[in-house]
């Protein structure tokens, strides 16, 4: 008897990670039993590959979506859905006359932005608006001191849509790129079915895939909509939800096994 399911699919931030960006040994222990047990551990994040590689190493997950779905890692490959050109330009033009606003690109080598954030340790440019003309382009993110991020929502070309994370950040992405495709993505390499899987999320990029996996499960410190369209609800992040909530699982499947054994 094979475990309930085929693939534990993760977002990081707010999800499995808590608050200070740790996993605890518990949920490091709980995610090894699950692979013990015959399930794929994958990842789908807004984060760059660059940001999630500690995590990767650390966990063993072996697909990862990046950057909400512009780039998939499998042991099949790599498939990238950036930004055109043409409609990169139009978009950080348009951003460029917000003044005060901060705008970034996650770039074919990078990091760049307007400023300096320190937390991101960007490549600093004056020239940013200019970028799409020397580099690809996966993802364009905005932020103002005083103006909702909703409101930084410009016009856009129709190859382009944009998600608000963390209540304060607007990213605008290719309409190919999304966690769901990237899921897709993974799930096809690795010959597993949707049913199959388990999906955690806490954001609005995470609606799509706990609406379409096997079971979508929002940790409670979720947004109110993600948690609305969820089919279950796990402990918040810094309560080790994920874990808990697979342990669960685990011992549903390892009870379940030994009765079929003792049949």
């Amino acid at each position: 008897m094979s475990f309930a399911y085929r693939a534990v699919i993760v977002d990081l931030d707010r999800t499995l990670l808590r608050s200070d960006k740790t996993v605890s040994d518990y949920t490091q222990r709980v995610l090894r039993d699950v692979s013990a047990a015959g399930a794929e551990l994958f990842v789908a994040t807004a984060r760059p590959e660059r940001a999630i590689a500690e995590y990767r190493d650390l966990l063993g997950f072996s697909s990862v979506t990046t950057l909400n779905g512009a780039r998939t890692i499998t042991p099949d490959g790599v498939i990238e859905n950036v930004i055109s050109t043409e409609s990169a330009l139009a978009v950080l033009e348009r951003l460029s006359r917000i003044e005060g606003a901060v705008i970034s690109a996650e770039a074919g080598s990078g990091l760049y932005s307007n400023t300096d954030i320190t937390i991101w340790s960007p490549i600093v440019t004056d020239r940013i608006a200019e970028l799409p003309r020397t580099q690809i382009i996966y993802k364009l993110l905005a932020s103002h001191p005083d103006i909702p991020p909703e409101e930084l929502a410009v016009e856009l070309p129709d190859d382009v849509y944009y998600t608000v994370a963390d209540r304060k950040l607007i990213q605008f992405m290719s309409s190919a790129a999304t966690k769901w495709n990237g899921i897709r993505q993974m799930l096809s390499a690795a010959g597993i079915p949707t049913e199959s899987t388990i999906y955690f999320g806490d954001d609005l990029d995470d609606i799509e895939p706990i609406a379409k996996c096997g079971l979508g499960v929002a940790v409670a410190n979720a947004l109110e909509s993600v948690r609305a369209g969820a089919d279950d609800i796990a402990p918040s992040n810094d309560e080790d939800g994920v874990a808990q909530y697979l342990e669960k699982l685990l011992r549903e499947w390892e009870k379940a096994l030994d009765c079929s054994k003792n049949a």
